[in-house]
């Protein structure tokens, strides 16, 4: 059953239109029923179906779908010879406790010290999909991805939330890669400061710009005197603020996304300009745990609070020009880092990238499975659809935690036979039977 799973999900991809024409290609099962729309109740258990699964395992989506699919028609033939749903649902519950003791005996415990191994297991999640051809690049990234963020010998879980997954068009998949450190998609605003090496980084949550009044108020200046004094306060208030973060000892500065249009000034990217500081402002608000996480900042929500206790410390931070396609800000050699990498996709379309995350996504969560159930499923014969014949599955490579095998089987068997349990369900599955 494994080894069907992982060698047949590859014969076919799935070319997906939404109402707004967005085209999605993959043949991914979560991904491909969650765009679908479904309005029959056995189809929506369906697609919940292959979202319990992704939860669970990260893979499997497609597999546990099939298996659901071959439960359901069993029940129809059996239905039809006159077998009470109740006795066919006991039936399956038994056989679901029977395949689960026998898939734990022929499997094997796995070190998670074993490279190998984890790059095998990585590799089987990844030949199913549209960028197989480029698993010796993915398989080894997602491996030591998941073993940067996690002590191999304490861990029981890996959270995934550690891994931040960037995504950059143009290149090709060729191009990804694993960095140890923070890269943002956002460009520095000061052309000025592209390099900066024992960088002292803040991150702030407050608008580096002039105060604003009441929309209810307004300011009137009758003459140039008056407007020249207020430049003049704008100017000396902006100052203030940058000689702050300029005492602190900063040397890159974040700029949380602002709801307001001129959060940052000109006259502020001056100031900074002139001091030699970095900035990198509109950083998205779901990004901030994350990099708090990797550069050992504090979010600064108030000037008063910019100290140097609220600053990160990193070997270096740069701006990369990417060939042809626009530029990256990496921050690499953090110090005391909170055990976080960045994988960047690069792809020479949206279609090729979105696959590339969705592939990396299942190869981590596979990696991910044998920290949670440190057991592999092993079977000597399996069926290899590519040669047509009985293989040696180990020998071919293919290899698939235990848990994504487990959670499969148990949550196919519990989807069915909820559905045996509705009458008007029953009564589709019997018409069907009869057409």
């Amino acid at each position: 059953m494994c080894v069907f799973s992982a060698l047949s999900e590859s014969i076919c991809f799935l070319q997906i239109q939404d109402g707004k024409g967005d085209v999605t290609i993959t043949n991914d099962g979560a991904t491909i029923l969650k765009q679908m729309q479904v309005l029959h109740p056995a189809a929506k258990m369906m697609v919940e179906l292959s979202k319990a699964q992704d939860i669970e395992a990260g893979d499997g989506t497609t597999s546990v779908v099939v298996i659901a699919g071959a439960l359901l028609d069993a029940c129809a033939k059996l239905l039809q010879k006159g077998l009470h749903p109740t006795i066919i649902s006991e039936s399956f519950q038994k056989a679901v406790d029977k395949g689960v003791e026998i898939l734990t005996s022929i499997s094997q415990p796995v070190q998670l010290s074993d490279r190998e191994t984890l790059l095998n297991s990585a590799t089987t999640s990844l030949c199913s999909k549209v960028v197989s051809q480029y698993s010796s690049l993915l398989a080894p990234m997602s491996v030591d991805a998941v073993m940067k963020v996690i002590d191999p010998a304490t861990a029981t879980s890996v959270d995934l939330r550690d891994i931040h997954i960037i995504k950059k068009l143009g290149g090709t998949i060729d191009d990804c890669e694993l960095v140890d450190g923070l890269v943002l998609t956002q460009r520095v605003v000061n052309t000025g400061v592209s390099r900066v090496e024992k960088a002292k980084i803040g991150l702030i949550q407050f608008c580096l710009s002039p105060p604003k009044t009441d929309m209810d108020n307004q300011i009137v200046v009758s003459d140039y005197a008056q407007m020249d004094r207020v430049l003049r306060e704008e100017r000396a208030y902006i100052l203030n603020l940058v000689k702050q973060i300029k005492k602190a000892g900063c040397t890159v500065l974040l700029i949380q996304k602002s709801i307001l249009r001129d959060a940052l000034s000109d006259l502020a990217v001056h100031f900074l300009n002139k001091m030699k500081i970095m900035v990198v402002k509109d950083i998205e608000r779901e990004d901030i745990e994350f990099i708090c996480k990797t550069l050992g900042t504090k979010p600064i929500a108030h000037i008063d609070q910019f100290t140097p206790e609220m600053l990160g410390t990193a070997e270096l931070a740069e701006e990369v020009h990417l060939d042809g396609s626009g530029k990256l800000v990496k921050i690499t050699g953090c110090v005391n880092p909170g055990k976080t990498v960045s994988i960047v996709v690069r792809g020479s379309n949206k279609l090729v990238i979105e696959e590339a995350e969705r592939s990396i996504h299942d190869a981590l969560c596979v990696i991910r499975c044998l920290h949670k159930l440190n057991e592999l499923g092993e079977k000597t014969a399996g069926i290899n659809v590519r040669k047509g014949g009985i293989s040696n599955i180990l020998e071919e490579l293919v290899v698939q935690p235990l848990l994504v095998s487990i959670s499969a089987l148990t949550f196919a068997t519990e989807t069915v036979r909820s559905i045996l349990k509705i009458d008007d369900l029953v009564s589709d599955l019997l018409c069907l039977m009869s057409i």
